[in-house]
């Protein structure tokens, strides 16, 4: 499984950071007219052919800025309201958008392109403030193979991971430190409503492993990843069966994680930076978001490679949440998740 989901979550950044170079981390010309500068998270990345049309088609050179996670890239943002380190931002997603938005730290911006499906993925309340790009539904996986094997009836369900046949079979990640962790998490919190603390119960006392990030669960506990691990289930993508042939996700169990592009209040160039919004709207870009960053495109019409409709169709019904109804419980759920995994 050497292009395993990894790839779309993980080491993403290499091939971009070689086409921009060192314009990662800092603008390289004296007039803002003639750049634009699109902080992200480390896991973006598009084809080389897409920025070179960018760069054709506005006379702009685009610097990329990765920033960490969404989590980082989130605090950085909000904690520089109207002196950004960018022009435009993308990679923030609805489990952190509350956080630069109650700050301050994006102007206003609707896409014409928007319509198109983007904005179905609008934020309540503050349409103008971010645009969505893609979603990446977090779902529990499953090694078919692996059941295979052992002659055993694979999970079918969320329900199906307290049940003892299931019992020391699945890997989870801390949501305190885990973006698909707190997903999966805020998955359970919209199914199970005033009773996710017995469902958390139930699956830490069924033998239920946490570990510390995606990147540990996936590629070296979950017996389909690179590590050839011993649990069969882990949480993960809806698309990572894409890139992982033999496993499925279960698709009951998936929360809609969707990332937005925005432009910073006060940008240097802040023509530059709709243009880089109108630009990830494009049915070029939204076409290669797919095998570029293994996430759903957002606009309508955008066909998904063939291997995707077979092994990773996106998910009809997914948990939703605001991100304020997020922003405004984070902490305590995550307190009562501790409380009760003993974490």
């Amino acid at each position: 499984m050497k292009r395993s989901a990894q790839t779309f979550r993980g080491v993403l950044a290499l091939g971009l950071a070689t086409v921009l170079g060192a314009g990662a981390l800092a603008c390289t010309s004296s007039d803002p007219a003639d750049e634009v500068n699109l902080m992200t998270h480390d896991s973006f990345e598009l084809p080389q052919r897409l920025v070179e049309k960018f760069q054709d088609d506005t006379g702009l050179k685009l610097n990329i800025m990765r920033s960490g996670d969404a989590g980082q890239l989130s605090s950085v943002v909000s904690l520089t309201p109207g002196s950004p380190k960018g022009d435009a931002v993308y990679g923030i997603d609805n489990t952190f958008a509350a956080r630069p938005i109650e700050a301050g730290a994006l102007e206003p911006y609707t896409s014409p392109l928007a319509a198109n499906g983007a904005a179905d993925f609008a934020i309540e309340n503050h349409v103008d403030q971010l645009t969505a790009v893609d979603r990446g539904d977090v779902c529990i996986n499953v090694d078919d193979d692996w059941f295979d094997d052992k002659g055993v009836a694979a999970p079918t369900s969320m329900d199906d991971l307290t049940k003892p046949e299931y019992r020391d079979l699945t890997v989870l990640m801390d949501p305190a430190t885990s973006s698909p962790g707190m997903s999966f998490l805020l998955a359970t919190v919209g199914r199970y409503g005033n009773k996710a603390r017995d469902y958390w119960r139930d699956l830490s006392g069924n033998g239920a492993q946490i570990v510390d990030g995606w990147e540990i669960a996936y590629n070296q506990v979950f017996s389909a990843g690179e590590g050839h691990g011993a649990k069969p289930i882990v949480v993960s993508y809806a698309s990572s069966p894409a890139a992982t042939p033999g496993t499925h996700a279960i698709l009951d169990s998936c929360f809609a994680q969707i990332e937005y592009v925005g432009v910073l209040k006060g940008a240097r160039n802040v023509d530059g930076a709709k243009k880089v919004v109108d630009f990830l709207l494009s049915p070029e870009v939204q076409a290669a978001l797919p095998t570029a960053m293994y996430v759903y495109p957002v606009q309508k019409n955008v066909p998904l490679p063939a291997d995707w409709r077979q092994r990773a169709p996106a998910p009809s019904w997914t948990v939703k949440m605001s991100p304020d109804y997020i922003n405004a419980h984070r902490e305590e759920w995550l307190t009562q998740w501790r409380e009760t995994v003993g974490r």
